[in-house]
């Protein structure tokens, strides 16, 4: 049995607790927050410092706004022995909205006995290997107080698993020609909650994720005109159908202090506010691991399938660092590939295999021209899912779930304007998973 610090209680770190507590380690749970859920814990406040380049500002965690609801159905977003679908918390709709899960995912800890395991209010500020595969010192302290508080508490554990998430430092458009002098409000969709602020403003939002198609639409309802702006290279000028007052633009070419934006597409306009929906940079501030483990450009390295770095394996793991594919289910299999992995019941490869297989991933990225900032994208591939099945020795996904799962991404990409319903009216006559 190890003493094993899990830092953060959003999705992957319950699972990750659940896993631990079954195969009988001592577990820790430390959460900055005073309450479970992660990302999933919607906070009306906003920060003061609104694209997030001040490093001292004071965090807000939360950073969904009022209205999300989820980009994925219910049939896949549950653990495999803790179903999300059939379970309902006053928001039946087949993509609910973000106060749903959050019970959920309330339910899912207190089920299994993982909320006594978690010490809230507690922010870790650091972890540090002692030495290499051994122990590691964790320091927290209360939320919100000065690093020199008497609250601050130093420990050892055994082994830390790092669940603290990826959405709470924002990447912003800085590479556009006068954006940092731009004299108007400029904001990340971190820092978006409501629409009201926006009535009647020419809004500009880079970006063409799922945050800038919703929250685009959303403001449109108040605003006098959207103007989205997309890197793509196909996207031409246009007025998007259904909306009076909604432009898809390329590229943004440069703003000028005075308000105004020019697109490549050679429209120009006068804006009020920019949104960045631009995504966010991994963000580990409190490791440190004397250099063994790095972050460039969205890749934490190195990463053995974007669970372990080989030198301080299995004492030291990530989960969730995985984007653009499923959630519940690879953070649940990375957590029992941890879990086993600490108490000895399957073995890793060595490191020297480890970092073999990481530099082969990372030479196939680089010939297939994948960008780096896509290292732990899971791309909708399922792949990843069978890859860690195999890992732990256990039968891989159903096939059930691989072909309701594609036909869903099918369906996204080709009807974005209204994915969620009209997937799900699709679904009442289709046989579900």
């Amino acid at each position: 049995m190890l003493k094993v610090a899990v830092v953060g209680a959003g999705l992957s770190g319950l699972i990750v607790a659940r896993e631990l507590q079954r195969e009988s380690h001592e577990v820790v749970v430390l959460e900055k927050s005073h309450r479970l859920g992660g990302v999933w814990v919607y906070d009306p406040r906003i920060e003061s410092d609104l694209l997030g380049f001040d490093p001292d500002r004071e965090i807000v965690h939360a950073t969904i706004y009022k209205s999300l609801r989820t980009n994925s159905p219910r049939q896949i977003m549950g653990f495999s022995d803790y179903a999300f679908q059939g379970k309902e918390y006053g928001d039946p709709r087949m993509f609910p909205g973000h106060q749903e899960l959050l019970r959920y995912l309330e339910d899912f800890a207190e089920t299994f006995g993982v909320t006594k395991l978690i010490r809230f209010n507690s922010e870790v500020i650091r972890v540090e290997s002692l030495s290499p595969g051994n122990e590691f010192v964790v320091e927290s302290k209360k939320s919100g107080l000065s690093l020199g508080s008497s609250s601050t508490l130093t420990e050892i554990f055994d082994a830390v698993v790092i669940c603290n998430g990826h959405n709470t430092q924002p990447r912003v458009a800085v590479d556009i020609p006068g954006i940092l002098e731009w004299s108007r409000k400029q904001l990340h969709a971190h820092n978006y909650r409501v629409p009201e602020p926006y009535r009647d403003q020419v809004v500009v939002i880079i970006g063409n994720g799922s945050s800038a198609y919703d929250i685009s639409r959303e403001i449109a309802v108040v605003a006098k005109e959207v103007h989205l702006s997309s890197r793509s290279p196909n996207v031409k000028v246009s007025k998007l159908d259904k909306y009076n007052n909604i432009w898809q633009h390329s590229k943004i070419d440069r703003v000028f202090k005075d308000g105004t934006i020019q697109f490549q597409d050679h429209v120009s306009i006068t804006a009020d506010t920019i949104i960045h929906c631009t995504g966010y940079e991994f963000h580990i501030p409190f490791l440190k691991t004397n250099g063994i483990v790095s972050i460039n450009d969205s890749r934490v390295r190195p990463i053995y399938g974007h669970v372990f770095p080989p030198q301080l394996a299995p004492r030291l793991s990530f989960v969730g660092l995985f984007n653009m594919g499923m959630t519940f289910l690879p953070a649940e299999l990375q957590s029992k590939w941890i879990a086993r992995a600490l108490s000895g019941t399957i073995s890793l490869p060595s490191e020297k295999e480890m970092l073999h297989n990481i530099e082969h991933f990372y030479r196939q990225m680089e010939e297939r021209g994948i960008p780096k900032r896509n290292t732990h994208s899971l791309n909708h591939n399922m792949d990843y899912l069978d890859w860690l099945s195999d890992q732990l020795g256990i039968t891989r996904p159903p096939q059930s779930l691989k072909v309701f799962y594609a036909r869903f991404i099918k369906h996204f990409h080709s009807d974005h304007e209204g994915f969620r319903e009209t997937f799900e009216d699709n679904c009442l006559i289709n046989d579900e998973i």
